[in-house]
């Protein structure tokens, strides 16, 4: 799912997001309702009518950004007291007034607010946010009242292993449409967010989506998708775009580089994207260098574009019978073989 925080994936146009063969997109509670507000976009008929993006769509529930960029006043088990960063005013998010926000913003999804401790944490404090979370779920759960949104629930659980199976069994057991695993890509070694997510899928439900939060590269995916997971998002192909960087072929290539200078071959002759199908390393190192806004689009284009391509492959690999044999390298940090 590209990441539209704020009703936009920063760059594109709808048309150029839907060339991407993206099918879901994903914005966030906490800074829609700063800007423009829940009710502006209601009056709008929804976040779909007002972003004009007519595919599925998820809201975030804003858990993750009020505790990592809100300025904390207080948590509590009623919910959290923090200031708005851009005008001062207390804002008291409460499970009941975040669920109360997506619905108003009308999503397809929307997920419970829950407590992501940040790493390292303690095993008391982790133990205390899960505690909380799932409390704020049932209260979640209570509050919503929209039929045509599915609410997913949230494991936490840090890098205890304990502590995940008890999050994961008791968020399983709310018997929801789908389950994100949340409180991983927040600077822990990736090789414990792994051990994370197998330890943790064979503990939720087979028959509904699973969802890894804040996932975007390669491996990751295809590490995660070998366990059973459905769906990701991720800031890192538009952010890499707005600085130069180009995703090719699972590497990173820095287009500020001399060495594209005189390079007018396309940047990947294998993308279907209009950046690799009318322009050329040069052309794109030019704009670059040059701070032209037109380059970042191209860059975060072709970037979306690479990571729909890549689960896109996954899925058709799945559904041929031959994932093992084509991605499975990723999980011994080998090159898949699959040409995609």
């Amino acid at each position: 799912m590209p990441v539209g925080t704020m009703a936009t994936v920063k760059g594109l146009s709808i048309d150029q997001l839907a060339q991407t063969g993206a099918q879901m997109v994903l914005s966030n509670t906490y800074h829609l309702h700063l800007q423009p507000g829940e009710e502006i976009v209601a009056a709008a008929g929804g976040l779909h009518k007002f972003m004009g993006w007519s595919g599925p769509m998820l809201t975030d529930s804003g858990g993750f950004q009020v505790f990592s960029l809100g300025n904390l006043n207080r948590i509590d088990d009623r919910g959290v007291v923090f200031r708005n960063p851009r005008d001062g005013r207390t804002i008291d998010m409460t499970p009941e007034f975040a669920t109360g926000i997506q619905m108003q913003l009308g999503a397809d999804v929307a997920m419970a607010f829950d407590q992501c401790p940040p790493y390292p944490a303690s095993e008391n404090d982790v133990a205390e946010a899960c505690r909380r979370t799932h409390a704020w779920l049932e209260r979640c759960i209570n509050a919503h009242k929209r039929e045509d949104q599915a609410l997913f629930g949230i494991v936490q659980g840090g890098c205890f292993p304990h502590l995940r199976r008890e999050s994961a069994r008791a968020v399983s057991d709310f018997n929801l449409p789908g389950i994100a695993v949340g409180g991983v890509s927040v600077g822990e070694p990736v090789e414990e967010m792994h051990r994370i997510v197998r330890e943790v899928m064979p503990l939720l439900p087979t028959d509904r989506p699973r969802y890894l939060m804040g996932i975007g590269t390669l491996r990751e995916m295809a590490v995660a998708v070998a366990n059973g997971i459905d769906l990701f998002d991720c800031v890192l192909p538009t952010r890499l775009g707005r600085h130069g960087t180009a995703l090719v072929g699972g590497e990173r290539w820095n287009l500020r580089n001399a060495r594209f200078r005189h390079d007018h071959t396309p940047l990947d002759p294998t993308c279907p994207c209009i950046a690799c199908r009318q322009h050329s390393r040069a052309y794109l190192h030019h704009l670059i260098r040059s701070e032209e806004l037109l380059g970042l689009t191209l860059l975060s284009l072709h970037n979306i574009t690479q990571l729909i391509r890549f689960t896109t492959a996954m899925a058709q690999a799945i559904r041929d019978g031959c994932f093992s044999e084509d991605f499975a390298p990723w999980e011994q940090d080998s090159p898949a073989r699959h040409t995609w």
